[in-house]
């Protein structure tokens, strides 16, 4: 197609199959304002998602910049010019890029922010020709609407609003209108790899097509702006509403009020939240910005407005450029364990208020069992159906932590204990095994859920102590202590063949499978190891080692010096750690398939993991505990050091040779999340950590018990879901059941027997402990079960050896 074409309606219907973008952020920003309902990130120099109108729901894939001369030369921005970024303003999401064209033609400058007042963006740009004339160049914006969540069933048109041109598009009751401070020459809507304005361009170097609508598919925008008319310099605005009038209307009246005015406003708002923040960060003259306000900033911007205290995990699609409508979550999900880790990090910055928000927002997304989903959009509504143990147990530190800082008052507190309980009773009932680890992979007995649980369990003692419960108390202190007391049984292995080769006596697995209780050792039994191709996905669990078993320390249940834990970071490092430029990173665990392949391909199903900036921050706190500042102090250099040029932590990064064509540098962001909100709170944890030399997050409860002076454990415990088959001699036998039921049991193998009423703990659990403390080394004990409500009997007898 040779001519220029004006028609109605494009062709090419639908288009392409959509994709997300870049999940490399260099940025992320909204406006505090309760007014603005616009979310927006940055990559590549030009901008990604916008989100409208909750922070769950991406409404574009990307709106960047190209430029021709009209005859032979093609330049989009985001891939033929490098680009800087720079906060005019220190901690404000006000962003300054320069976009220097490679072959040294032209460089583009823009600020952008969200409008304070209403729901849209603002774009300032200004082209500047480095070679020739401003006459030379034609400069045209190019937008990919992905409204409410998906590429397909968009529709795109041009239009006026009120007189002024722009440029529409619509799905469902999602709209947005694009308008201009300068006239454009030219616009057009087409379907995307079909008749879209990029089509056009790198053909023709001009638009030769102008289409006016493209309807019900995977649609894009063009438009180009009047240079000579605006000498070079013109603000975009992007507007978002129900309908595409509401959206025109809020793009003109951001545009009439113009930058500087929404500037002022949107600065005022973020450096009056900052300045109320803590100062524990130091500036970093070499990186160009403040690492902790860049933190607390990006922390900050991941909350909502509508639904306040709902944190995200991140504003990006994990190696988006590979992901469709099929793909709806990405990161940008509330996983109550980021969530809750985020909050933790707000409190070390001193935003209490934004805290009491989060405590809120978890009050009223429990589910009515008392844990909350695995992940959940921002209105509760569950994403993934899978179930945590440690994201059932981290709210109710959350609690305990927000008291100690001065976040909540008594009566606050002991108005949280309704939640704290639920979610009690949920750890109660159904650990200590958890349905998937903290990485969502594995079930089975997980050092560092193993830790939260138990630490909550303390927590929620305390708080039942003082609601005036001191049954539910002590019942909650007996069963934490006698998790406790078990944790080496279920998880530290000894005398294997990784032990040998890294000359340590033992060392705690990353996860043993729920079957461990059955049997001598967790030496025995395999772990499936996700993301990996077929044959590679299961493994021995005395191979598998992770820097979770860290979290027994962070957590308070064992102190740094333990020999055990001493072991384990031996092998840790043997397996897990990666030396780079920037400093050290560790991977997940050995073996982990999350992460790019070998030759830089994305991540498909299967891969191999990279290491996690967030685990070099965690290891810091495992150093500061073991009263090495100075080596925590490093790996808090070397965290920061991961970050991009705008300061964004990533997820993981790249942890092999350079392959520069897919971006991909030794100790650089990889393609994995960024910002990862997790990996912001673990720095700024880790700042306070550092400043009063203590971890900032660690249960003083669990410390103290524990780590400390171990009480001994008087008990031995069999439930349905925990068929051990011995405890202790010299221990009380506790059977746990979820109904009221009478143990009928003997220890001579039925020729005598007893019988023992179950008690109701007030948890949905009822126990029994039977007086087993005398009985032999070598004693067997037989029991069984008659069920009250259904009066029936169990129907199989049960054995367990006093060893």
């Amino acid at each position: 197609m040779n001519e220029s074409v004006r028609a109605a309606y494009a062709p090419g219907w639908p288009g392409s199959e959509p994709r997300w973008t870049s999940s490399a952020k260099t940025g992320v920003g909204t406006s505090l304002g309760a007014a603005s309902h616009v979310w927006f990130t940055l990559s590549h120099g030009i901008l990604n998602e916008i989100y409208y109108p909750r922070l769950d729901s991406p409404c574009t894939r990307d709106i960047g910049l190209v430029i021709t001369d009209g005859r032979d030369f093609f330049s989009e921005e985001k891939r033929h010019a490098r680009s800087q970024v720079s906060y005019p303003f220190e901690g404000v999401p006000l962003y300054r890029l320069n976009n220097t064209c490679r072959a040294g033609r032209y460089r583009i400058e823009k600020e952008i922010l969200a409008d304070p007042a209403r729901d849209a963006l603002l774009q300032r740009t200004c082209f500047v020709p480095l070679t020739g004339e401003l006459d030379d160049y034609r400069l045209y914006v190019l937008a990919a609407p992905h409204l409410g969540n998906r590429g397909w069933d968009n529709s795109a048109w041009l239009d006026d609003y009120k007189g002024v041109p722009m440029l529409f598009a619509q799905r469902a009751s999602f709209a947005l209108a694009i308008a201009c401070s300068a006239p454009w020459r030219r616009r057009s809507a087409g379907f995307v790899g079909r008749s879209d304005g990029w089509q056009d361009l790198s053909r023709h170097r001009q638009m030769r097509w102008e289409y006016a609508r493209a309807e019900n598919g995977n649609v894009a925008l063009i438009g180009e702006v009047d240079l000579r008319a605006c000498d070079g310099s013109f603000v975009l605005t992007i507007g978002f509403g129900n309908t595409s009038a509401e959206a025109g209307h809020r793009a003109l009246a951001s545009l009439s009020q113009g930058f500087e005015a929404a500037q002022a406003v949107y600065v005022r708002e973020w450096q009056d939240w900052q300045r109320d923040c803590l100062r524990i960060g130091d500036d970093d003259p070499a990186a160009g910005y403040d690492a902790y306000r860049t933190s607390v900033m990006v922390l900050r911007a991941h909350e909502s407005k509508r639904i306040p205290g709902g944190l995200i995990a991140s504003l990006s699609f994990p190696w988006g450029f590979t992901k469709s409508d099929d793909d709806l979550g990405g990161y940008h999900l509330a996983w109550p364990r980021d969530l809750v880790e985020s909050a933790g990090a707000l409190l070390a910055a001193g935003a209490h208020g934004d805290v009491r928000s989060v405590l809120r927002y978890l009050q009223t997304t429990q589910e009515a069992d008392g844990r909350w989903p695995q992940n959940m959009w921002l209105d509760g509504t569950p994403y993934w159906n899978g179930i945590q143990m440690d994201e059932a147990a981290f709210p109710i530190l959350l609690v305990d932590l927000a008291r100690r800082e001065g976040a909540l008052s008594e009566q606050d507190w002991h108005g949280l204990w309704p939640m704290a309980r639920r979610a009690a009773g949920f750890l109660l009932r159904n650990g200590p095994v958890t349905q998937q680890d903290r990485w969502e992979e594995d079930a089975g007995y997980s050092p560092f859920t193993l830790a939260v649980v138990i630490a909550a369990l303390l927590v929620a003692a305390e708080m039942a102590d003082a609601c005036s419960e001191p049954d539910a108390a002590a019942y909650l202190r007996d069963t934490a202590d006698i998790w406790n007391d078990y944790v080496e049984r279920w998880t530290y292995v000894t005398g294997t063949e990784l032990a040998r080769q890294t000359g340590v006596e033992g060392y705690y697995v990353r996860i043993a499978p729920p079957e461990v209780c059955t049997v001598a050792s967790p030496t025995q039994g395999f772990v499936p190891i996700k993301n990996r191709p077929p044959g590679e996905t299961a493994m021995p669990t005395e191979q598998i080692v992770s820097p979770d078993a860290l979290a027994l320390v962070r957590f308070g249940l064992r102190a740094a010096g333990d020999p055990r834990i001493v072991n384990t970071v031996k092998v840790i490092d043997a397996l897990l750690k990666v030396d780079t430029p920037r400093g050290a990173a560790w991977h997940r665990y050995n073996g982990d398939g999350y992460g790019e392949h070998e030759d830089g391909a994305p991540f498909d199903g299967t891969g191999r993991g990279r290491a996690w900036p967030l685990l070099t921050g965690e290891r810091a706190h495992y150093e500061l505990a073991a009263g090495r500042a100075d080596a925590a102090r490093e790996l808090m250099r070397a965290m920061a050091a991961f970050a991009n040029d705008g300061g964004m932590l990533p997820e993981q990064i790249w942890d092999a040779p350079d392959i520069a064509r897919k971006e991909l540098f030794l100790g650089r962001p990889s393609g994995s999340a960024m910002p990862l909100v997790w990996a912001h709170a673990e720095y700024v944890k880790l700042l306070r950590s550092l400043r009063e030399e203590r971890v900032f997050d660690m249960p003083p409860q669990t410390f103290e018990r524990y780590a400390r002076g171990k009480p001994p454990c008087a008990h031995g415990f069999w439930r349905f879901n925990h068929k051990t088959r011995s405890f202790a001699a010299g221990r009380v036998l506790r059977i746990e059941v979820l109904a009221q039921a009478t143990v009928h049991w003997s220890n001579d193998g039925w020729r005598t027997v007893h019988d023992i009423q179950t008690q109701d703990t007030g948890f949905g659990v009822h126990k029994a402990d039977l007086l087993t403390e005398r009985l032999a080394h070598g004693a067997i004990v037989n029991f069984t079960f008659f069920w009250h409500q259904v009066a029936r009997w169990e129907g199989a007898d049960f054995a367990i050896l006093a060893g």
